[in-house]
């Protein structure tokens, strides 16, 4: 936890980051298919005012992945 306050500082981010230790979020999403799994896929989600999943990438790649989802965004 204390790594990814350190990370937003550095980076300025106006919002925490999320800490999913349990894996619980990756799980719920389909990012890892067990509690133990070593590394979580790349998946991303555009969520919506409203709390509703808007947009899925279930394969990102981090070279083209930030201009894909601000192309989405009004």
């Amino acid at each position: 936890m204390q790594e990814n306050a350190a990370f937003a500082a550095k980076f300025s981010f106006p919002y925490p980051l999320l800490c999913d230790t349990k894996r619980e979020i990756g799980l719920a999403y389909g990012a890892c298919d067990t509690p133990e799994a070593g590394n979580p896929r790349r998946i991303s989600y555009v969520i919506g005012p409203e709390g509703r999943i808007e947009h899925a990438f279930p394969k990102v790649d981090a070279k083209t992945h930030p201009a894909a989802v601000l192309a989405l965004l009004p």
